[in-house]
Order: structure tokens, then C-alpha cells, then sequence
């Protein structure tokens, strides 16, 4: 305890690392507050039918994933939640088209204009949705809480502006914060956001088993210790790492290579996609219940309620399946054995029993295939986990922190935070080790 105490003083010893904290929790409280701006034209008291359709369902993870702000009818009531989908259009789309593959190449400048593709169509999803969530309001909404009148189209078309500026706003914010602050800005503000509900969410739980005598004190208690064991299984989920051994060799005079003893390790995670597998298939779990809702046939209808149902089976079956292709997808994005086999080679590396070249690919190839496939599953189950407990007896606000998308993103990102934060400081003392050396080198 006392060495982590050491580690915070540490980081405001740092003026950078400061300054990168105090940027990231300033744009942070400016995207909460922009959560609680009602878009002109409606009002703020006549919201209470469209809290209730969040409330629960696949309404709730919407309101999560914008921090409320779906619920308040907030100029960010989109959220960034268009930026998400544009990137998985846009990383889908790197499989098939040649100019995207030719980007990726690219390095530094081919990541600005991917960058650049993204937010123009995160603009375009963004001037799709807007009506879309208009449309709701009007459907939910009394006629009298629109002030500019129910079907005025000064108030469509200034909501509509005024919602893809949101997007835009909060995509800004999410890159700010990755340039200039610490962390994944984009992760940041998901993850504050589904934090703003924790608080309301265990308070409910704690009146459904205390106050109503739903179970009492000891259910409570249980429930707690079950949640701080998924988190623990999702830290290690996210923190597991398979070693591959690498050896090296040296050319001899004569001109032939030897082996030099040297031995190093290339850290293969049991989970190399992170977050993402989740967040991509959670985006396209949205769409099964907007296509089929757009139908009155009773086919539609029944497809739309077993999609809407975020705790039935039909949901939570297609849901793990998407997170068990996208690991695999992502995975493979993210992880280029072919080029690691490639550097191995040019810096006389080998993997001992694997020759060097395709062999080494292929067999980089083949371990993260087994290595990722549990990780996947576990991934999965992790994601399905809140349907699991309220089947037990858990309230579903509880219950969305139970595991789930919640958890696992809240779990991801803090440890990519911490990390970074680790890495600054351990720069800082690094950087006054070489500069001390520097000095003594000038006195002598």
C-alpha cells in the first residue's frame, strides 16, 4: 500500500504527465456536462417517457454507451457511438479495398487519412441517425414538450445540426484527449460515461435487497464479492501473456552464424484485441432490432422483440458469436505474424525447432489461433454474464455491471490508463539517470 502511495506522489512530480492528467479529467467533465444539455426546443421536464424506455432493454446500453445522455435528449445524445460504427465500416472495408490496404501501409501519413475517411463518415452515419432519434422523441414524447411545436421542421432541422455537431464535439474531445492527454480518448469517454450510472445502479440494488427485503443484507454481500471476482477474471483475461522464446545468432569470421546464447521472448496476449471485439459487436447488435422494427409483419415484429431483449437467449447467442469472429478479426489486424517472422529474420532471430521465414509466420500464425480461440470464449461468456445473473434474481441495472460490455470496457481502459501513467514514470527516471551520467561526463 505504501509503494502505491509512493507511484501517486510520483505522478505529480512530473510536470507532463500533470499536465496530461489535468487535460484528460478537464475534457472529460466537459463532455459530462454536455450530457446534461437539453437540445433547444424540447422540455427537460417532459422527459420522463423517454427515461422509461431506457430504463432497461437495449434501450439501457444505448443510454450507457452515451452517458445518459440518450435519455436527456442531450445535444450528445448520440454519443460517439457514429464514430464507433464508422471505424468498424472502415477497418471492415481495409479487408476488400486496395486504397484502404494501400493506407495501412503507410505508415504515419496513411493513418492520418484513414483518420480523415473515418470522420467523414462518421458525419455522414451521424446525418442518418439524427432523424432517426428525432423520430423517437416524436413517438415518445407528449406534443406539448416540444416548445417549437410538434412537427415544426426549423426544430428537425436544428436538431439534426445540432446532434452531428455533438458527434463531432465529443469525437474531437476523444482525439484531444489521445494527443494530449493520457489514455485512449475515445475508450475515456465510454468508460466515464457507463461510471456516471454505477452509483444509481447499486443504490437500486441496495433498495431491491435491504429496503424491500428482496434477500437481505447477506445476498448483497454476495453479490459484491461475485462482482469483484469477474473483475478480477477480467483483469486477468486482459492481462494473460503467452511467451514464445526467441534466440538470436552472431556471424562468425568465417562468415557462418553460431548461436550466441542469447535468448528473448516475444509476448503473445491471450487477448491481443482488447475491448474492441465487444464494442464492435455490441454497435451491430443495434441494427437486427432497427431493420426488423422498420416492418409490421409479425415476423419482423417477433425478430425486433428477440433483438430488443438484451437479457434473452436469441440476443446474448448472437452476441457471443460476434465477439468470438471479431476477436479473431481484430486479432489478426492487430497482430502481423508475417511481419514479425520478417523482423526475426533480418535481426538473425529464430524461434528454436521453427526455420526461419514462412515456418516462423506460420507458426506465429498457429499459436495465436490457440491461444486466442479460449480468449475469445472467455470473452464471450464474460459479455453474456449479466443475462446469467438476472436470471438468478440481480436487477438489471445491477446486472450490466455484472460482466458485459460495462465491465469489460471499464476493466480494459483503466488498465491501459495505468499502464501509460507506469510507463511516464518509469521514462522520468530513466531520463534522470542518463541526464546524471551526462553530468558526471562533463565534470570529468
Amino acid at each position: 500500500m505504501k509503494k502505491f502511495f509512493e507511484s501517486l506522489a510520483n505522478v505529480w512530480k512530473i510536470e507532463e504527465l500533470k499536465n496530461r492528467i489535468l487535460w484528460t479529467l478537464g475534457l472529460l467533465v466537459v463532455y459530462r456536462f454536455g450530457a446534461h444539455v437539453t437540445l433547444p426546443g424540447i422540455d427537460a421536464t417532459q422527459l420522463s417517457n423517454l427515461a422509461g424506455q431506457t430504463k432497461d432493454g437495449i434501450g439501457s446500453i444505448l443510454d450507457m454507451f452515451t452517458g445518459g445522455s440518450f435519455s436527456k435528449a442531450s445535444v450528445f445524445a448520440l454519443g460517439i457511438m457514429p464514430y464507433i460504427s464508422a471505424s468498424i465500416v472502415v477497418q471492415l472495408m481495409g479487408i476488400a479495398i486496395p486504397y484502404l490496404q494501400k493506407l495501412q501501409k503507410d505508415g504515419e501519413s496513411g493513418r492520418k487519412k484513414i483518420n480523415q475517411i473515418t470522420r467523414w463518415l462518421t458525419i455522414g452515419i451521424t446525418l442518418v441517425q439524427g432523424p432517426g432519434y428525432i423520430y423517437n422523441l416524436y413517438r415518445t414524447l407528449p406534443s406539448n414538450a416540444f416548445i417549437l411545436g410538434f412537427d415544426s421542421f426549423s426544430f428537425l432541422f436544428s436538431s439534426v445540426l445540432i446532434l452531428t455537431t455533438g458527434t463531432i464535439f465529443a469525437m474531437w474531445l476523444g482525439e484531444k484527449i489521445t494527443d494530449k492527454g493520457i489514455g485512449n480518448g475515445i475508450s475515456l469517454l465510454i468508460m466515464v460515461g457507463i461510471l456516471a450510472r454505477l452509483p444509481q445502479a447499486f443504490i437500486q440494488e441496495f433498495t431491491s435487497t435491504i429496503t424491500n427485503n428482496n434477500g437481505g443484507p447477506m445476498i448483497l454481500v454476495l453479490e459484491v464479492i461475485g462482482w469483484l471476482l469477474v473483475i478480477i477474471a477480467c483483469v486477468l483475461l486482459v492481462m494473460a501473456i503467452r511467451r514464445i522464446p526467441v534466440q538470436y545468432a552472431r556471424r562468425t569470421v568465417s562468415g557462418e552464424f553460431e548461436q550466441d546464447g542469447n535468448r528473448q521472448w516475444i509476448p503473445l496476449k491471450l487477448n491481443s484485441a482488447g475491448v474492441m471485439p465487444i464494442i464492435f459487436a455490441q454497435a451491430i447488435m443495434f441494427i437486427p432490432a432497427a431493420v426488423a422494427g422498420l416492418s409490421k409483419s409479425e415476423t419482423s415484429q417477433s425478430i425486433a422483440g428477440a433483438f430488443s431483449n438484451m437479457f434473452g437467449f436469441w440476443y446474448n447467442f448472437v452476441f457471443a458469436l460476434l465477439i468470438i469472429v471479431f476477436t479473431f478479426f481484430y486479432t489478426a489486424i492487430t497482430v502481423p505474424t508475417n511481419k514479425m517472422a520478417d523482423d526475426l529474420k533480418r535481426s538473425s532471430g529464430f524461434i528454436p525447432g521453427v526455420k526461419p521465414g514462412i515456418e516462423t509466420s506460420d507458426f506465429l500464425d498457429k499459436i495465436m489461433s490457440l491461444i486466442t480461440f479460449p480468449g475469445s470464449l472467455f470473452l464471450a461468456l464474460i459479455a453474456i454474464l449479466p443475462a446469467i445473473v438476472v436470471g438468478l434474481g440481480v436487477q438489471q441495472s445491477w446486472a450490466m455491471f455484472f460482466g458485459g460490455t460495462s465491465l469489460i470496457i471499464m476493466v480494459g481502459v483503466a488498465i491501459d490508463t495505468i499502464q501509460q501513467i507506469n510507463s511516464y514514470i518509469l521514462n522520468k527516471q530513466y531520463d534522470g539517470l542518463m541526464k546524471t551520467g551526462k553530468n558526471r561526463k562533463a565534470v570529468a
